[in-house]
């Protein structure tokens, strides 16, 4: 899926690369740098930790409160077949989501190792805010210009020449532009 938040157009014209590079070979550094971005923002998503069901409901466990609500449409991932898909909220606790599933088998609470993951609806688009998009085509020029000469560093924050770009500072140069969008959790480390 080609990326949104900066285009292979965008990312050309801003090189002035015009048709030097292959598609496949721009298109990567766009994909990266949203794929950066995006892991930094708030969306309504909630890592699940562990699972159970009975023959006619399922429920998740997230190790953190979520603000899910009965009634709301969810959508859960890489937690297996029967707990997967678009469900709507039957019941809830601080830390657990409850939704009906046909013909299950019951299966006693177990961790899920890695951990899946369930969205709620997010009312923004990021893909329309430009200083997202803007932030996107930083992050893909420095990853563009890493690869092409990885001895052309950036700076430290105490001004000492850094022979890698794709270190700590790389986020902290466009933190900034995010600040209004970006996810608490996103900010450890």
């Amino acid at each position: 899926m080609p990326a949104t938040f900066v285009t292979e157009a965008e990312l050309r014209a801003a090189l002035g690369i015009g048709a030097l590079y292959s598609s496949a070979v721009v298109e990567e550094c766009c994909q990266a740098a949203e794929n950066i971005v995006k892991a930094k923002l708030w969306y309504n998503k909630y890592s699940v930790s562990a699972h159970e069901s009975t023959t006619t409901k399922a429920t998740i466990y997230t190790p953190v409160q979520h603000d899910f609500i009965v009634g709301q449409t969810i959508t859960v991932e890489n937690c297996g077949a029967k707990y997967n898909g678009s469900k709507t909220v039957t019941a809830r606790t601080d830390f657990s989501v409850s939704y009906t599933v046909n013909n299950a088998t019951a299966e006693l609470k177990n961790d899920l190792v890695p951990w899946g993951t369930v969205y709620g609806t997010t009312h923004i688009d990021y893909e329309t805010l430009p200083e997202v998009n803007e932030a996107s085509l930083m992050i893909a020029v420095d990853i563009w210009q890493a690869r092409q000469a990885s001895n052309a560093g950036g700076i430290s924050p105490d001004f000492q020449p850094s022979p890698y770009r794709m270190g700590n500072t790389l986020m902290a140069r466009v933190r900034g532009l995010l600040a209004d969008h970006l996810a608490p959790g996103g900010q450890v480390g």
